[in-house]
């Protein structure tokens, strides 16, 4: 899994956000001052978010030194020792907090990811994620959702084009969008949102390369997996939950995407002591 491009700058952002005209209370520590100290878990997770800690900490002295005893994607037990960290005490105190927020976030985004993603395993679905993330840290999370079992679905705008309620209205038909949407952009896929059988099948005969089943029930899934008889991949969407998701992949669909897993996440509770 690689770390997406954007890292650096999204820690110099984050990091200009929290010492903004200098760290005050680092000032109370003596500038000679050497110190270690570790990072422990404080509860089972799915660890991600080790090299924006590490760029953190390269960012405010690159004196520090991060030894990791874990990697991205690997299982954590509450009180394992993810990594220890020596460097100038002062640095260390003005690095904690945004290498953490890092870690915490995108732990608890991998970790959410592998609890929708087990749920499913025993299926051929796969689950997606969505555009619903964080501000500024899209590409963090997206990175996140892999190292939590998940795919990635389009990263932006720019990348897929996605034919909604509303292209369809102003284009005059899901044909004539597809069709548009061939010409203005040859080289990316199309997919179709569809709210009913019968777009479904007109998604499927403009070339369409997926469709989107938006909020259909399950029944209706399981006649659109019928009705497309593997001629085009499907993809579930709206009302996915914990409680849903298992109903949704067993009928058959493709993927299913889950803004759960990035939107609703819950940074997992990890803490630095010094030694």
């Amino acid at each position: 899994m690689k770390s997406p491009n954007d890292l650096k700058d999204t820690v110099r952002i984050a990091l200009s956000e929290d010492i903004g005209s200098g760290d005050v209370s680092a000032d109370l520590i003596t500038s000679t001052s050497i110190a270690r100290a570790r990072v422990i878990s404080r509860e089972a997770a799915i660890l991600c978010g080790t090299a924006w800690f590490s760029e953190v900490f390269r960012q405010v002295d690159d004196r520090i030194r991060v030894k990791w005893q874990f990697a991205d994607g690997d299982s954590i037990e509450a009180n394992d020792v993810l990594c220890e960290i020596e460097g100038p005490a002062w640095s260390l105190v003005t690095g904690e907090r945004t290498s953490l927020n890092f870690l915490q976030l995108l732990s608890g985004t991998a970790t959410q990811t592998k609890v929708y993603a087990d749920l499913i395993k025993h299926t051929n679905c796969f689950l997606l994620d969505t555009r619903k993330t964080i501000p500024c840290l899209r590409t963090a999370q997206k990175y996140a959702v892999t190292c939590g079992g998940g795919k990635n679905h389009r990263i932006g705008l720019y990348d897929q084009v996605l034919i909604k309620e509303n292209h369809i209205i102003a284009a005059g038909s899901i044909a004539a969008a597809v069709a548009e949407a061939r010409r203005l952009h040859p080289t990316i896929k199309v997919e179709v949102e569809a709210e009913t059988l019968v777009e479904v099948e007109e998604g499927i005969s403009a070339g369409a390369d997926i469709i989107m089943l938006d909020n259909f029930s399950i029944e209706s899934m399981i006649e659109a997996v019928a009705l497309s008889n593997g001629r085009i991949p499907l993809e579930a969407s709206g009302g996915v939950n914990l409680n849903t998701i298992v109903r949704i992949a067993e009928t058959g669909v493709d993927f299913v995407s889950v803004g759960d897993v990035t939107k609703n996440v819950r940074a997992i509770d990890l803490s630095m002591r010094f030694m």
